[in-house]
């Protein structure tokens, strides 16, 4: 019995008890919430749904905790239900019923921990989308983590995801990133406004081998030359980095589309049409105040030339047009004006701003020696993804920058991921897994093999807190996916790897020496190969990998 499991199961007894008493069903929350005790002495559960609804109810909090208990008693799967305090429930689950959950895992393999509360949901996900003016910087890199996995979240929930990169190829930035590239080539310092570090002088170079006589061109047409080629280059290097970084996107959209197109032109039209835009000092402004903006935003400018929001406005629709019902941006720590703006926009468009999510992530640093770390090598300014993978590896970069919730600010030390040590969050996680594996072989050699006839003799405590925590995984990852924080699935890994090395402390799994193999051998080999395999999912829905050995 699951979590889960039990929540419906107290709704359902809920629902029966007051009903019988005559009393407001309607009072019932959606769904009841279980936790686990902190000392597990108190039950394998608790709930407080009684002191939750017993005043709207009616009834004294203490009196419809004893009334809920009482039905709870002849329930199935319900070994003893007590009341505590001024109301709250205390659980136990019978052992079979508990147990049983270890045969759920094992039947359903790769499929447990998904389900289908999202299953309606066709949602675009946007999200990395630097300038293709340099590397993927550290911000870059927690959203190509965060987001991946977000996506593995949402598709485990049954959404159909689609992964998008918005690729910024008009605007201001390209051109000082092409003028960067001539100088560079042309032997000329760095414009004020452009962009440094060796990279700028390895792309140059690359333009001008496969270009031998760009240098001889009239000045514009030289660095429209640097530009075209250029950002195709650099632009190659983002994608290849993404994807050795174990993230890939289906779809890469041009911002330039939205305007070479004509759908910036149309967006305008329909804005003014609907009369959602207004002229100003030669200028034309989107009402955004009426749909919840802080202030009205310029579209067009009063030179004529389009405003950067135009460009958002015409993105937004393509995407709806697309046929998404939700589309989800993923933005850096300066973008905070975007949720407003991004939500007004839709509103003003006549779409339901609850169709736009804006999810902003804030700054990450790296720290060796306990020092930070300020400057990469190769960018000159700025850190990088490569500079990280470079010094950790895929796996400790992608989990170490998923753990942590993208609203607050992270430090990555160095020192610490690469360590083969409890300490290293990444490297706990996958040495579980890889011990379940060894014990997988071990076991097989013996010739044991996992049996769930006999779970009911897994009556140790480590056991049992080993059972419960698998069977939160579940409820752990629809959470991940409604609450758009796959930061959770990771610190449940821990949780899980920790329940898992207490249990490994004190449970001998297989027999010593001569030792004949017990039934509660083949239960605790059933056990272990639950948590290899919830473990394994675990890790897939971050995208980190699940070794054998270490």
């Amino acid at each position: 019995m699951t979590p889960a499991d039990l929540s419906e199961l107290l709704h359902a007894t809920a629902t029966t008890v007051l009903t019988e008493r005559g009393l407001d069903v309607s009072v019932l929350p959606e769904r009841v919430t279980v936790e686990r005790p902190r000392n597990p002495e108190h039950g394998d559960y608790a709930t407080n749904l009684a002191m939750q609804v017993a005043k709207k109810a009616g009834v004294n909090p203490r009196d419809l905790a004893t009334w809920l208990a009482e039905a709870l008693a002849s329930a199935d799967g319900i070994d003893e239900a007590t009341i505590a305090g001024p109301g709250f429930l205390n659980i136990r689950l019978a052992a079979d019923a508990q147990n049983q959950l270890v045969v759920s895992i094992l039947e359903q393999k790769d499929a447990f921990g998904h389900g289908s509360t999202l299953a309606d949901q066709v949602i675009n996900l946007e999200f990395v989308s630097a300038n293709p003016t340099g590397p993927v910087h550290l911000g870059g890199a927690r959203w190509a983590a965060v987001g991946d996995s977000l996506g593995r979240v949402l598709e485990a929930q049954g959404a159909e995801v689609t992964r998008e990169y918005y690729f910024n190829d008009h605007g201001a930035q390209i051109d000082r990133f092409a003028r960067s590239l001539d100088a560079a080539a042309t032997g000329k310092p760095t414009p004020d406004d452009g962009y440094a570090g060796d990279y700028i002088g390895e792309i140059a170079a690359t333009v001008v081998q496969n270009h031998p006589g760009i240098l001889d061109l009239p000045d514009a047409e030289r660095v429209e030359a640097f530009r075209a080629d250029g950002v195709e280059l650099m632009f190659d290097h983002i994608k290849r980095t993404l994807h050795e970084f174990g993230t890939d996107f289906a779809v890469f959209t041009h911002e330039d589309e939205m305007f070479s197109s004509g759908l910036v032109e149309q967006s305008v039209d329909q804005l003014k049409a609907q009369g959602n835009l207004y002229e100003k000092d030669g200028a034309w402004w989107l009402k955004s105040t009426d749909f919840g903006d802080d202030k009205d935003r310029v579209v067009i400018k009063s030179d004529g030339n389009a405003a950067y929001i135009a460009g958002d406005i015409a993105y937004l629709k393509h995407k709806f047009d697309r046929g998404f019902t939700l589309a989800i941006y993923m933005l850096g720590a300066d973008h905070h004006g975007y949720i407003g703006r991004l939500k007004a926009a839709a509103a003003a468009m006549g779409y339901d701003p609850a169709r736009v999510e804006v999810l902003i992530g804030q700054l990450v640093n790296l720290v060796k020696d306990g020092k930070p770390v300020r400057m990469s090598k190769r960018a000159g300014t700025v850190i990088t993804l490569d500079d990280l993978v470079d010094a950790v590896g895929v796996d400790a970069a992608r989990y170490s920058l998923i753990r942590s919730s993208v609203d607050t600010s992270i430090d990555l030390d160095l020192d610490l991921l690469t360590q083969a040590s409890n300490e290293n969050p990444v490297y706990y996680v996958q040495y579980a897994h890889a011990r379940l594996s060894a014990i997988a072989r071990s076991a097989a050699e013996l010739g044991i093999e996992g049996s769930t006839e006999h779970l009911g003799l897994l009556d140790n405590p480590r056991e049992g807190d080993l059972v419960r925590t698998l069977g939160e995984f579940p409820g752990v990852a629809a959470a991940a996916a409604s609450l758009r924080e796959p930061h959770r699935v990771a610190r449940y890994l821990e949780e899980l790897a920790g329940a898992y090395h207490r249990f490994y402390s004190e449970c001998r799994v297989l027999p010593l020496g001569d030792e004949e193999p017990t039934d509660l051998h083949r239960a605790r080999v059933a056990l272990c190969a639950a948590t290899r395999q919830v473990l394994a999912n675990g890790l897939s829905l971050v995208g980190v990998s699940a070794p054998d050995r270490m």
